[in-house]
C-alpha cells in the first residue's frame, strides 16, 4: 500500500510534469485542490454507499425462487423516501457550500492591501503583460512570491483563456469585458502556462512563463525592464550593423524598442535578449532560434501575423546578434 502511495505522489511531480494542477503554489491552487478532495470526498462516499446498497440488495434482501416476497409496510416505506430525500440533500449542501466559499473567496471585489495589478492583453498568439509602473513584458510575466497578485484580464481580438495550472484558476479572457484574478505565488520557481481556449490555428503554440521571484530578484528585475536598452559595445560591430538593419526594416512599424521605434502591434523588444523563450514560449531564446524565427515564422506557428524578412545572410546574422544584444 504504501509503495503505491509513493508511486502515485512521484507520477504527480511537478518537476516532471510542469502543467500539473496537483501541485498547488498558490493560496488560489491549494483553495481549488482542497475542494477537490472535499468533493473527491463525498462521492467516493457516495460511491461506497451505492455498491453496499447495491450488494445487500441482491445478496441479502431479494427473494429466492419460490419464496414469498418479504411484506412491506406503510411506515418502512415512509422512512425510505425520507432518507432518499434527505441523504442527496444533504450531500449537494456538503458540495455546494465550500464550493460557493471558495468561489466568493477567490474573487474579491477589492483588490487585497498591497496587491501588484498588472494588466494582462491576450493577442493571437501571445501575451502582453503591462505593470503600474510602466514596465512592459511579452510572454513572461515576474511576480514577487508572498504578494498579493491582481491580474486584470483583456483581449485585443478574440477569446483566449488564461491559466497557470500550478497557481490556479483558469479564466476566460473576453473581447470587450476585463476579467480578474487575485492569488498569492507561496512558492519560488517558474511555471508555464498556455492559453485554454481555442482560438485559431496557433492556439497551443499561445505560451508564456509565470516566473515567481524573491522580492530582491523581482525589485531588480522591475528596474531593469524600466531602463532602456543595454547600450551595444563599441567592440561589437555586428551587433552595430545589426541595429542599422533593423532601423531599416519593418520590425520598426510592429515592434517597440526605447530609443529607437514605435511600434505597437508587436512584442516590446527593449529587453528581447534577457528573455529565456521566443514565439510565446515555443523556442528557447539562442541565436539560432532566433534566426529560425526570422526567416519562416510560419513553420514555427502558423498564421502567425509576422512575415519572413527574406534577408541575406550577413544581415540576418547582424539582426540576430543585435537582437540578443537588448539585455
Amino acid at each position: 500500500m504504501r509503495v503505491a502511495i509513493a508511486l502515485t505522489i512521484a507520477g504527480c511531480s511537478d518537476t516532471d510534469r510542469p502543467m500539473t494542477t496537483l501541485a498547488p503554489k498558490s493560496d488560489l491552487a491549494q483553495w481549488i485542490q482542497s475542494l477537490y478532495i472535499q468533493v473527491t470526498t463525498w462521492d467516493a462516499i457516495i460511491f461506497t454507499i451505492v455498491i453496499v446498497a447495491f450488494i445487500l440488495a441482491v445478496f441479502v434482501f431479494s427473494s429466492r425462487v419460490g419464496e414469498a416476497a418479504p411484506a412491506s409496510t406503510a411506515s418502512s416505506d415512509l422512512g425510505l423516501e425520507i432518507a432518499w430525500t434527505l441523504g442527496p440533500t444533504l450531500v449537494l449542501l456538503m458540495i455546494s457550500v465550500p464550493t460557493i466559499r471558495t468561489i466568493f473567496r477567490s474573487q474579491p471585489a477589492v483588490p487585497p492591501k498591497g496587491a501588484l495589478e498588472i494588466k494582462v492583453v491576450a493577442h493571437q498568439w501571445w501575451w502582453e503583460f503591462d505593470y503600474p509602473d510602466g514596465a512592459k513584458a511579452s510572454n513572461e510575466m515576474h511576480i514577487p512570491v508572498n504578494r498579493p497578485i491582481r491580474l486584470s484580464l483583456e483581449s485585443g481580438d478574440i477569446i483566449h483563456s488564461f491559466w497557470v495550472p500550478q497557481l490556479g484558476g483558469k479564466r476566460d479572457v473576453v473581447p470587450g469585458q476585463i476579467n480578474e484574478l487575485t492569488f498569492v505565488a507561496t512558492v519560488p520557481g517558474v511555471y508555464p502556462g498556455q492559453c485554454a481556449e481555442f482560438c485559431g490555428l496557433s492556439h497551443a503554440n499561445m505560451r508564456f512563463r509565470t516566473f515567481v521571484d524573491s522580492p530582491d530578484e523581482f525589485a531588480k528585475w522591475d528596474k531593469d525592464q524600466l531602463a532602456g536598452p543595454v547600450s551595444i559595445s563599441a567592440s561589437d560591430s555586428l551587433a552595430s550593423d545589426g541595429a542599422k538593419v533593423f532601423a531599416d526594416s519593418p520590425c520598426t512599424t510592429c515592434h517597440m524598442i526605447q530609443g529607437v521605434s514605435k511600434g505597437y502591434i508587436g512584442p516590446d523588444l527593449t529587453h528581447f535578449g534577457a528573455r529565456t523563450t521566443l514565439a510565446a514560449g515555443v523556442l528557447k531564446n539562442t541565436p539560432e532560434n532566433v534566426a529560425k524565427w526570422i526567416k519562416n515564422p510560419q513553420e514555427i506557428k502558423p498564421g502567425a501575423n509576422m512575415p519572413p524578412l527574406l534577408l541575406p545572410g550577413p544581415q540576418l546574422n547582424a539582426l540576430v546578434a543585435y537582437l540578443e544584444s537588448l539585455k
